[in-house]
């Protein structure tokens, strides 16, 4: 076996670099439908369609940072570059997007939104597709690629907790009763979080394995090595399925406990059942030894099923013991899943340079552009039953409605569980570790 080549300190600072993304992103994908809506004063299908188009731009931007890292030349080498030159406008722009600028008309304000998030897309893209592709480069280390792995996720998750738990408590102290305030007083803070872990990680990381005689293939040859990289191509509409779940779950949560169970303080306490994520987190690491990765992923998607159908039970009984124990165990399979995506990423891009391209760049932008796709359409699948069965925003909902918040929050995950299972079952995980051998 390969000695490890990673201190105690690079693998926390890379840890963090995830820890310092979800900060913000998950700020943005749990509240930010809400705050346009109940907030910022957009209606609810208005936001839809900035959502599908900031989700169909981010798809196009992770595929061109892709490319920008592996036509990247420089000192630091090709992915770690990036923490330093983009953290700023990020954090910049993550603050803006939650600015509501009351002094504009209502096609001023949403101008501002589209500026705002799109900009916020972009530059999300550009410090966290690194996290992924720069990982294969830290060690070729199989094991220690999959410690570095289960880290950056324990941190991710850690921090996905903390957002769910604390964002509407912070709205509060710092608005006072004035949302506006509340969720800009929030940002600010994440920002600055954020700002300093994602620098830290740019400080302490370090690229050890680039091939430089085929770290640089023209794109058409990449390519060809993608449409022959079938792990890849699994792995990847596995990761558009579950950020299409989250999304349409996380985002009509708040919308379940304010207008079905009549107290959206519930949220916060709903939320924090997410920590049992770490079980599955930390999990991988011991599992995934005996079972392998795709069978070890199979598990969390098993887990995740079985805790959705007691959602499902709890949602409609509107039973909280019942909702919150699916929850937790939901977010145990969760943490499965999410936790190996970087790791099986990094697999498909060694499996790719054992085909002669080293391409870590534009094979690590599936993680992103599965994101950005999942959750553009998932916003858009939650944003338009909405509208379409006439939601208003902060009055008592209509039967309709209720049934759209209850079909979101319960039935559509479900069924996209089971399409997850299926569609992972034809990744060849025996194929991967023999080519790179």
């Amino acid at each position: 076996m390969n000695r490890w080549r990673t201190s105690l300190t690079e693998r926390i600072s890379y840890g963090l670099s995830d820890a310092a993304d979800n900060l913000v992103f998950q700020m943005m994908t749990t509240y930010l439908l809400f705050f346009y809506t109940d907030v910022f004063g957009l209606n609810a299908s208005e936001v839809a369609i900035l959502f599908v188009v900031a989700r169909t731009a981010d798809v196009f931007e992770s595929l061109i940072i892709g490319i920008m890292i592996d036509n990247t030349h420089s000192k630091w080498g090709k992915s770690r570059p990036f923490f330093l030159w983009y953290s700023f406008p990020y954090v910049i722009f993550a603050v803006l997007t939650f600015v509501t600028p009351n002094f504009l008309p209502h096609t001023g304000k949403l101008i501002w939104a589209y500026v705002t998030y799109l900009g916020l897309g972009f530059f999300y893209t550009a410090v966290n597709l690194p996290i992924t592709s720069i990982l294969p480069t830290m060690t070729d280390n199989e094991q220690e690629t999959t410690l570095l792995g289960v880290i950056r996720q324990f941190f991710g998750s850690s921090v996905q907790i903390i957002v769910a738990v604390f964002t509407i408590p912070l709205v509060s102290f710092f608005g006072k009763g004035d949302q506006q305030k509340g969720f800009l007083g929030t940002i600010v803070l994440f920002g600055i979080i954020s700002l300093v872990l994602i620098l830290n990680t740019f400080f302490h990381v370090r690229e050890r394995y680039t091939n430089k005689e085929i770290s640089h293939q023209p794109l058409s040859e990449v390519w060809n090595m993608l449409k022959q990289n079938k792990p890849w191509i699994i792995i990847s509409i596995v990761i558009f399925l579950y950020w299409l779940t989250t999304a349409i779950k996380n985002q009509t949560t708040i919308y379940y406990f304010k207008y079905i169970i009549h107290n959206e303080n519930l949220v916060s306490i709903a939320n924090s059942f997410t920590f049992t994520a770490l079980i599955g987190v930390v999990a991988i690491y011991f599992i995934s030894a005996k079972l392998g990765k795709k069978n070890t992923m199979l598990l969390g998607i098993v887990t995740a099923f079985i805790g959705q159908v007691i959602i499902t039970f709890g949602t409609y009984s509107e039973n909280l013991a019942t909702l919150f124990t699916g929850i937790f165990i939901n977010c145990i399979g969760g943490g499965f899943i999410i936790g190996l995506v970087s790791i099986m990423i990094a697999d498909t891009i060694r499996y790719g340079t054992a085909m002669g391209i080293q391409a870590e760049g534009v094979l690590a932008s599936t993680d992103d552009f599965g994101v950005n796709l999942g959750l553009g359409l998932g916003g858009l699948i939650t944003a338009e039953s909405l509208q379409m069965s006439g939601y208003v925003s902060n009055k008592a909902q209509t039967a309709s409605t209720i049934s759209a918040i209850n079909l979101n929050y319960a039935l559509i995950p479900l069924a996209l569980y089971v399409i997850m299972f299926i569609i992972l079952l034809g990744y060849n995980e025996s194929k991967i570790k023999e080519a790179i051998n």
